[in-house]
């Protein structure tokens, strides 16, 4: 039988965390200074992250290359996957939700093939190519409902994979 949220005997009760109960412990940095602090080693770390970014996206770049020639190693999604998640991861964080959310598109196609889907290299070159227009100052702030074609037709492509057989 199925539970309808109206069974008297169930009994929810909150559950705190580890992190919930250090966050809320006595002293600490003051929220406002925190995020000072945190704003702060970011801009920082800029600087530093424009020739990160060209690194990641050639390494990227150059696995999906070997990919579509053939001579990419045994474990190339997994070291494409990589690439992609830690585009995805620091994307926003540095100014850009644009590449975040092209690189989290890719990781969808990433996880469908290491799932067993079918490989489209068409459909992974055309994330690269999108993640460097990404790159590109112009694109640089934008969000990607600013792109709604670019960011539509990525979906689309995400949407075909994830329905492809093996």
């Amino acid at each position: 039988m199925a539970d309808n949220g109206n069974d008297e005997n169930v009994k929810i009760f909150p559950v705190e965390t580890t992190f919930q109960k250090q966050a809320r412990r006595p002293g600490g940095v003051p929220r406002e200074r925190a995020l000072k602090y945190a704003a702060a080693r970011v801009e920082e770390a800029k600087p530093e992250f424009d020739d990160w970014l060209d690194k990641e996206l050639e390494a990227l770049a150059d696995v999906v290359r070997k990919m579509q020639s053939g001579k990419a190693p045994p474990d190339w999604v997994e070291t494409a996957n990589r690439h992609s998640r830690h585009l995805r991861d620091i994307g926003t964080t540095m100014g850009s939700e644009l590449l975040t959310y092209i690189a989290g598109s890719l990781c969808e196609i990433l996880d469908e093939i290491a799932g067993g889907a079918a490989c489209n290299a068409d459909s992974i070159a055309c994330h690269v190519d999108a993640l460097f227009l990404a790159r590109q100052r112009p694109y640089w702030g934008l969000k990607p409902e600013q792109v709604p074609e670019l960011t539509a037709g990525l979906r689309r492509v995400v949407d075909h994979v994830s329905t492809s057989p093996n």
